[in-house]
């Protein structure tokens, strides 16, 4: 009897897994692999078949799942790619606590319909609207995959399907990095040859009120590039004795934030410009010193640029914004200081990268000991990955403070590759079939786009857009090899076509999200199960 099938049991499954509260880090999100092993092991499938069911361990103590229907002596191979993490929900104000219940929740935003967006509103009254943390990144995604996977225990299709349920995809994709291995393995174990990657992140709008339906045949790329300023600290009494960080950070934020030359645009689709995710000064208590370092960490997408065009926009943002930090203090000097006053601090800047500064810090002290000091703070460790990658910086320009005040490039995680699947003439001909199958059985129409905007985990194992090699950023990531490692070898050896076919839902991250529940219920998973079919055939 199946469980996953009817939009009646997809709803409740997509509520159980909700009610999950799976935020990135906490205890439920290690509790919702745990859940997903369970109902995956109550299946007869695996009760006969438990070597193919697996939760695998990550180093932190979070886990992921594995589930592999195998049919016979079947070698190709369906990935199913499905992350069951959620963004927290401080956003939901005074329904917070109704968060992770969709239908309580719903019913009660029925209740409160003036308080919602036009736009929200509308959907509530539908009635074809669920709304919840989750309910549209990803669990519902989760929720159709697990439907697929029980119509191929069923013997539903000719080939094999193995899902992939990883954590951490809203954070570092911790959870995805470590399923890299595991897919080697299981290839190896169950002699697989993996023929795609299916994954089911939901449609994102182009703009808002788009009406339009999408499949991605690719990954939009994401880095994390960051600045460290470092200052020349003075009293507050004595301002033109030193360089506020803070003012460097300042300028620097003019020249990079929503800046227009770091807009990639191919085929009519256009990456977002650059947002500051973080800028705050690194002083840890109040006093009338100025501060001496600042960080900044910014949002930067992309599609075929390499990592060396992308470094040269950012150095050439910091050298424009020295000129006008240097600028800007002698212009306010001269409204301070008489004509026969000079001040004895001179400020230059030295805009450098990680690597060129890890370089000078050897020099002055010796491979040994830089590495001695990295390692004590490695030890004495209880900051997440950015703040450690800053103190990484942080520690080294103390060091140089002969080339002081400095700007210093460097990358911290999360890092997606930008990877398509656009050319790949098998995607292609699966894109025509879905588009042709839902134009043909349900009169809608499916448009491809080559990149999905939102981020996925798709990022580490389809085919790269663009030729430049990773280690161009890993070079300027001061966390590589600390705690945190980004397993380029890997990732090149498990490539394989993607393409994603996800739900529709709306407002992403927000408090509004939601899923619609008559297409990702009902026409999605036919869309899906009819388009693995053809993939098994073509």
């Amino acid at each position: 009897m199946s469980k996953w099938q009817t939009k009646d049991q997809l709803i409740d499954l997509l509520c159980s897994l909700v009610e999950y509260p799976s935020i990135t880090g906490s205890n439920a999100e290690i509790a919702i692999f745990e859940y997903l092993y369970y109902i995956l092991s109550d299946q007869e499938y695996y009760q006969k078949h438990p070597e193919y069911l697996k939760l695998h361990p990550l180093e932190d103590g979070r886990q992921f799942v594995s589930a592999l229907v195998k049919q016979d002596e079947a070698d190709e191979t369906i990935v199913l790619i499905s992350h069951a993490d959620v963004v927290s929900v401080q956003d939901y104000g005074s329904w917070e606590n109704l968060a992770f219940y969709p239908k309580e929740l719903t019913q009660e935003f029925k209740k409160n319909t003036e308080a919602l967006p036009p736009d929200a509103a509308r959907d509530l009254e539908t009635g074809q609207w669920i709304f919840g943390r989750g309910t549209m990144d990803m669990k519902a995604g989760l929720t159709v995959h697990l439907s697929l996977l029980e119509k191929a225990m069923k013997g539903e299709f000719k080939g094999n399907l193995l899902l992939l349920a990883v954590p951490d995809e809203e954070v570092n994709s911790e959870g995805m990095l470590a399923a890299l291995p595991v897919l080697d393995e299981l290839k190896d174990k169950f002699n697989l040859t993996y023929k795609a990657a299916l994954n089911g992140e939901p449609m994102f709008s182009k703009y808002p009120g788009d009406p339009a339906y999408y499949l991605y045949t690719g990954s939009i790329g994401k880095a994390l590039p960051g600045f460290l300023c470092y200052g020349k600290e003075t009293h507050a009494g004595e301002p033109f004795g030193g360089l506020n960080a803070n003012l460097m950070i300042s300028y620097l934020a003019k020249e990079l934030e929503l800046n227009e030359a770091f807009i990639e645009e191919v085929d009519g689709e256009k990456t977002p410009p650059p947002i500051s995710l973080m800028q705050r000064d690194l002083k840890e208590e109040y006093s009338v010193q100025s501060p001496q370092a600042a960080v900044t960490m910014y949002n930067v997408l992309y599609m075929k640029q390499s990592i060396e065009d992308i470094n040269k926009k950012l150095i050439q943002a910091a050298e424009r914004a020295k000129k006008n930090i240097i600028d800007h203090y002698y212009k306010q000097a001269s409204y301070y200081l008489d004509e026969k006053q000079e001040s004895s601090f001179k400020p230059s800047i030295t805009v450098l990268t990680y690597e060129q500064l890890y370089k000078a810090a050897v020099d002055r002290y010796g491979k040994e000991e830089v590495k001695r000091r990295q390692n004590l703070l490695m030890k004495q460790r209880d900051q997440g990955d950015r703040d450690f990658s800053t103190l990484l910086v942080q520690d080294l320009a103390a060091l140089c403070k002969d080339i002081t005040p400095m700007m210093v490039l460097f990358y911290s995680p999360p890092f997606y590759p930008a990877v398509s699947s656009n050319d790949d003439p098998f995607i292609k001909e699966t894109s025509q079939f879905a588009m042709e199958y839902a134009r043909q059985s349900f009169g809608m129409e499916l448009q491809t786009q080559e990149y999905f905007t939102g981020l996925s985990d798709l990022s580490f194992i389809g085919p790269v857009s663009t030729q430049s090699s990773i280690q161009q950023l890993v070079d300027q990531m001061p966390i590589q090899g600390k705690g945190f490692s980004l397993p380029s070898n890997l990732m090149e050896s498990i490539t394989m076509p993607i393409i994603n076919i996800g739900p529709l839902g709306k407002d992403p991250h927000q408090w509004t999200e939601r899923l619609e529940l008559t297409y990702s219920f009902e026409k999605l998973p036919v869309i899906l199960t009819k388009t693995i079919h053809h993939m098994f055939r073509s």
